[in-house]
């Protein structure tokens, strides 16, 4: 099987490298694409050396599959391109998650929305990841009428530029090429993405419209706060959920312990709670805190913690295409 990654070079393209490595995926084919100013690049591999090619180069070379981490842009010229040869496209950008005719995955919760026909699939924003997956039961079992979540987002979401803001700032240089309107070093601030006419980001946007679109419920509201923090590890979020019927705490943590790509750690009198530094480079998403809301009937409270560049991006994206292997084996 030939695999190819668009986007190599980036910080999740490398990302997806290693994941496709730990998952069993050294043997295919693998090609490394990026622009063109990148070919060229030697990447490691599985304990060899890839030469980055160009998407054009990558597209004569006619993957079975094609996982995009390259922008919105490139993935709007180049998915097509790839999809009408009979590739699978797997694509971590913007550019297709609202598109009605395209899939939007987390392969625990809504594989099935992929029909044999589909050849691009859209890879949800980070923060959406990992929220609509602890959720996910409590929609199965409860019903979600709304949603309030403030995201503490990591630096990581912004790429290379941001982690080498943070690390410059650190260490006292503050005349350097930003990647943020403010310093982000001992700082924070509720803005990711760009504003909107009502106020709103789009990274806010994304919240609403993916989760309602992956949980197929439009009637779902969300109430989104995104804020920017200087962390590494990944992204963390103060979750409200007001469920449509009562719940038992321990049927809910119960159902989240049931729950594939779920770990539970919510033991306060030990200080167990979920934290970007122990979630960083894992595949799961931690939820803890859990707690009743008393201000409102049928609400919840929870913290949930993942690796954005991990499951939010990279992992989700291979864990895709490895079930859709599987269901093509079994079909």
């Amino acid at each position: 099987m030939k695999i190819a990654v668009i986007g190599a070079t980036g910080l999740v393209g490398r990302e997806m490298l290693t994941v496709l490595e730990e998952f069993g995926f050294a043997d295919h084919t693998i090609i490394a694409a990026a622009s063109p100013r990148s070919a060229g690049t030697i990447l490691p591999f599985a304990g060899r050396e890839l030469t980055v090619v160009s998407v054009d180069e990558a597209i004569a070379q006619r993957p079975d599959y094609a996982i995009f981490s390259a922008g919105a842009a490139a993935s709007r010229q180049y998915a097509p391109l790839f999809a009408a040869q009979g590739t699978t496209v797997i694509d971590n950008s913007s550019a297709w998650r609202k598109d009605p005719e395209v899939p939007l995955v987390v392969p625990e919760i809504n594989i099935g929305a992929v029909r044999p026909s589909d050849r691009i699939i859209a890879n949800p924003n980070c923060s959406t990841i990992q929220m609509v997956l602890a959720l996910s039961p409590l929609q199965r079992e409860y019903g979600i009428r709304r949603i309030v979540v403030a995201t503490y987002q990591s630096i990581t979401g912004t790429g290379l530029n941001a982690i080498r803001q943070l690390e410059a700032e650190e260490r006292g240089e503050w005349n350097v090429e930003s990647a943020y309107p403010h310093p982000i070093h001992r700082n924070l601030f509720p803005h990711g993405g760009d504003f909107l006419p009502d106020g709103y980001t789009t990274e806010e946007q994304k919240l609403i419209d993916e989760t309602r679109k992956i949980f197929a419920d439009p009637a779902i509201e969300v109430s989104p706060t995104v804020v920017r923090v200087p962390v590494v590890g990944g992204h963390s979020e103060a979750v409200n959920v007001e469920l449509r019927r009562d719940y038992d705490l321990a049927e809910v943590r119960h159902l989240l312990e049931q729950t594939p790509g779920v770990v539970v750690q919510d033991d306060p009198a030990a200080n167990l709670y979920p934290m970007p530094i122990t979630a960083h480079h894992r595949n799961e998403v931690f939820v803890g805190r859990l707690r009743r809301d008393p201000s409102q009937p049928n609400s919840l409270n929870l913290w949930v913690v993942a690796d954005n560049i991990r499951k939010g991006a990279a992992t989700n994206a291979i864990q895709i295409m490895q079930q859709l292997l599987q269901l093509r084996v079994k079909s």
